[in-house]
């Protein structure tokens, strides 16, 4: 898959709010959670944004985090925000830990949507550890074409 950039092409990533070349973390969590490992580790969800001639489908991978953990909100209009949080295992006090490899805590994700976005029509659902938010995108207006008599 690659990924191509048009100039006078709406390009989701050219916004202030992500910026794969900076500070991973800056944007996504407050700052003062990227002190805590395990929140750093897990709030760099990873989200997929595919555009259909339809809707803009975003789909995330989130495992063992339920549906009262995640919001799905669209702030300033046009900003489709995702966020949540997955909660940290319990430990007893006779459990003995060899390897801890999956991630609890924070994750927000933002992303600036096309003006073609119908965002009081928003759905999502998470099934089988996957997020999928559709945002229906308005009809493309066709230009009226006016048929113009020539006289003489």
């Amino acid at each position: 898959m690659s990924l191509v950039r048009r100039s006078n092409v709406f390009d989701p990533f050219s916004m202030d709010l992500w910026d794969p070349f900076d500070n991973m973390f800056r944007s996504i969590v407050p700052s003062s959670a990227t002190s805590d490992s395990e929140t750093a580790a897990f709030a760099n969800a990873r989200i997929d944004w595919k555009e259909t001639p339809e809707a803009h489908v975003f789909k995330a991978d989130l495992p063992g985090v339920k549906k009262e953990e995640v919001k799905v909100e669209v702030e300033d209009g046009n900003v489709l925000v995702i966020s949540g949080e997955r909660s940290k295992e319990k430990e007893d006090k006779n459990d003995r830990w060899h390897r801890v490899e999956r991630s609890s805590g924070q994750f927000m994700r933002r992303f600036r949507l096309p003006e073609n976005a119908k965002v009081e029509q928003v759905k999502a659902g998470l099934e089988n550890g996957v997020l999928t938010v559709t945002v229906p995108k308005a009809e493309e207006k066709k230009p009226e074409v006016k048929s113009i008599q020539i006289s003489g």
